[in-house]
């Protein structure tokens, strides 16, 4: 089953067990042997009712919502009253959006904490989708539209998990105004600006078009802030089909013979098809003049697109069998072969569907992993399994690879913009949008329909699951054509002329230059080394200048680096405290005699100011401050000592492994460092004695520095000597002296697996170091 987990690129790329898989043996017979019951209402039932909620007057994209400056004042006010931590600030009724489900709850919001309560009657197994977070865990919160209403908000959390709620239009502005109010100390974006003027205040045209980012970075951001999210089918994000050639042996991707005409939508591709488009558009006449014309009856991303696309990956196998009333959809009609689907697209002008994101990163929904029963081909009998690949890629793995090569490729990169206008921008709608044979059934639009003009509530769903499932346009963008991306030569010229600070080396080799720095003796060699980077959720944060040394005596140095300075190269600015001796920073523990100070004992907060540390002859884990050289926190968990512990790179979570053979995962309080309590202004090493352990104490009841324990992962048998932990893939690996490797889940401390070097005996070698690749494979 696919996790809803992300990385920082937006891929959800983490595949999860099922405890207790389902082969959907029933719908496979449902299809094989009943009739063809599957009857999806046609527009054409619902016309009179919407002729009737028709915004004839359509001003929506003229609104920009008109929040930002009405959102600053509230926050202002909220932010000067005294409110108590466990008091309700706001409680509102709403929907939980998961996919293709409705949940009806509740929020509440206090201080501290993001409750979401589940009000719907309880599920067959029991299973409810209450939530809770703390408001510190909150990186973004989006304005979004939910079946062509402003009425959502989606919000992003700092473990790259998200939660997709509607309310009323109303409603979800005072919610939106309170959440803000509170000023998360981890928020990167909250504002009522409109999408559009989200986009021009980020940079990230700009960006893209100086070749700072990636195609698919751009094409995610994009699809993120025009409203495109996981979480609802209906506004799944869009991706483009970019070639033509899926019967060669051999993929060239200098020829532009390869790759599809980015300047055209899909139904008009094939230059046959234009023709009969556009007389459709022309001969259409509605006589009550409600329904404007289109070329298109059917939309390019939709719930049931995406659900043909990932049909082999649950939960989307489920929600394919619900759509098609309890059974799997025919064989012939399956997504089987990426080049008949090709074809079929080339062919009918009606079938105008795009790509989804997994095109370009995930290979496994091309598998038939959990081996469902899909049917077999009509006319050949042959049994659908597998997606059949373009003759130039040999397995799913190699497809995705190179498709993403070709997404990245010079072609691509200098057309992409084209696509980018009818998808976002300025001929997504009006004239613009009518010469370039983009128009599609008005429904699709933003704010085309006003569902509180259907009264009727029986009329009124059935109309909301028609929007659901027919697809709709993503929030215009830009009003004006999309700039076009330099090219490699110009972008190279431009480097050059500009003497970036932080040129690509592959261009400079000739003019690099090796520096040594010297930060101890041989007598007290370094054995921890770190400069700390900020949290990969923003392309607007910038990382500190802070080279953190920690010697074999215990030495702390948080030296201060610059690695590249156009005019005096490389700069190093050795602490001078770690010469000092009567202002030597050192980290006391004292550490048990067991225990020699090593790299897996330490790590540094993102930001640069804080140090944890393990092997502590008292259990503890300890965290100092790294410029004061004092302890501000000993919080202690397990039974023995601290071998091992790990900082995840969103700075969010740490895990600790023992002797006790155990680890546990820790949340990581935001706070504003310089408003701590002052629990004792002596430093730890010169304190002995009973005046240290009073001052552990003290620092364990009253710092708000202290890590909170989230769960402990039993599994292994022995020490445990290395552990890793990625928090966008909700995983957490420790390794043990006797060989074993173990999988957990950060989240709820699920055990996912046990994993043993190939040839591992009783007497294996120890494990010493584990780590998470980008892909967790």
């Amino acid at each position: 089953m696919l996790s809803n987990h992300e990385n920082v690129a937006r891929m959800r790329l983490k595949l999860e067990p099922q405890l207790y898989p389902n082969k959907h043996e029933n719908a496979a017979n449902l299809r094989d042997n009943a009739t063809n019951a599957y009857d999806p209402r046609e527009i054409s039932e619902f016309d009179s009712t919407i002729k009737n909620a028709v915004v004839r007057d359509f001003l929506a994209d003229d609104e920009n919502l008109q929040l930002e400056e009405e959102l600053r004042q509230s926050i202002e006010a909220q932010s000067q009253q005294d409110v108590p931590l466990e008091k309700s600030v706001i409680s509102q009724d709403c929907e939980l959006i998961t996919l293709m489900t409705k949940v009806k709850g509740k929020i509440e919001v206090n201080q501290t904490l993001f409750t979401f309560i589940d009000l719907s009657p309880p599920s067959e197994d029991g299973s409810k989708h209450d939530f809770r977070f703390p408001i510190s865990k909150i990186r973004e919160v989006h304005l979004r539209k939910y079946n062509l209403r402003r009425s959502a908000l989606e919000i992003f959390l700092i473990d790259q998990t998200s939660y997709f709620l509607n309310f009323t239009t109303r409603t979800r502005n005072k919610v939106f105004t309170k959440i803000l109010s509170l000023q998360p100390p981890n928020i990167l974006y909250g504002s009522g600006r409109s999408p559009g003027e989200l986009l021009r205040a980020s940079g990230l045209t700009q960006k893209w078009v100086n070749r700072e980012i990636s195609n698919f970075e751009y094409l995610m951001y994009l699809n993120t802030i025009a409203g495109r999210s996981y979480n609802d089918l209906s506004q799944y994000p869009v991706f483009p089909w970019i070639l033509a050639d899926y019967t060669s042996d051999v993929l060239d991707l200098t020829d532009p013979k390869s790759f599809r005409d980015l300047s055209k939508p899909v139904g008009v591709i094939n230059p046959k098809n234009e023709a009969g488009v556009r007389i459709k558009y022309e001969s259409f006449e509605d006589p009550s003049g409600a329904i404007p014309k289109f070329h298109y009856g059917t939309h390019y991303s939709n719930s049931g697109g995406v659900l043909h696309y990932l049909l082999r990956v649950e939960p989307f196998t489920s929600l394919h069998i619900e759509l098609q009333s309890g059974r799997f959809d025919v064989a012939d009609r399956q997504f089987h072969s990426i080049p008949q689907t090709w074809k079929l697209l080339m062919d009918n002008p009606n079938d105008v569907k795009e790509l989804i994101p997994e095109f370009f990163y995930f290979p496994e929904f091309l598998k038939n992993m959990n081996k469902f029963d899909l049917g077999h081909l009509q006319i050949t009998k042959e049994k659908v399994d597998d997606v059949i690949l373009p003759t130039w890629a040999n397995t799913p793995e190699e497809f995705i690879a190179i498709h993403r090569r070709a997404l990245e490729s010079e072609y691509v990169s200098q057309n992409l913009h084209h696509w980018i206008d009818l998808i976002f921008g300025y001929k997504q709608k009006g004239p613009k949008a009518v010469e370039a044979l983009n128009v599609f059934y008005y429904c699709s639009y933003e704010g085309a329909v006003d569902l509180d003009k259907i009264t009727n509530p029986i009329e009124r769903e059935a109309v909301e699951g028609m929007i659901n499932n027919f697809g709709q346009v993503p929030s215009q963008l830009l009003r004006e054509p999309h700039p076009r991306r330099l090219t490699q030569e110009e972008t190279s010229i431009k480097l050059v002329r500009a003497e970036l600070k932080r040129p690509d080396l592959t261009q400079f080799l000739d003019k690099v230059v090796q520096y040594y720095c010297e930060l101890s003796t041989p007598k007290d060699p370094i054995v921890f080394l770190s400069a700390p980077r900020s949290p990969p959720r923003s392309f607007l944060q910038l990382s500190p200048d802070v080279l953190v040394s920690i010697s074999k005596s215990c030495i702390l140095g948080a030296n201060s680096w610059m690695s590249f300075d156009k005019d005096r190269g490389f700069l190093l600015e050795i602490d001078a405290t770690t010469t000092n001796l009567k202002n030597r920073k050192r980290i006391f523990g004292p550490f048990h005699p067991s225990q020699t100070p090593h790299s897996q004992l330490f790590a540094v907060s993102t930001d640069g100011k804080l140090l944890y540390a393990g092997g502590i002859w008292d259990n503890s884990l300890r965290v100092y401050n790294l410029h004061k050289g004092k302890a501000v926190a000993s919080v202690t968990r397990h039974l023995d000592i601290i071998t091992c512990l790990a900082l995840d790179n969103c700075g969010s979570y740490l895990v600790t492994g023992s002797r006790d053979c155990t680890c546990i995962v820790w949340s990581i309080q935001s706070q504003q460092y310089g408003n701590a309590p002052a629990t004792t202004n002596i430093p730890m090493h010169a304190l002995t004695g009973q005046a240290h352990l009073q001052a552990v104490t003290q620092l364990n009841t009253q710092n708000m520095f202290s890590p909170k324990p989230l769960t402990t992962l039993y599994g292994h048998d022995d020490a445990i000597s290395s552990v890793a932990i990625y928090t966008e893939l909700d995983m957490v690996v420790s390794g043990s002296l006797d060989g074993t490797v173990n999988v957990y889940t950060i989240q709820d401390g699920q055990f996912v697996r046990t994993l043993k070097p190939i040839g591992c005996t009783e007497t294996c070698v120890q494990i010493s170091f584990v780590t998470v690749s980008y892909h967790g494979e």
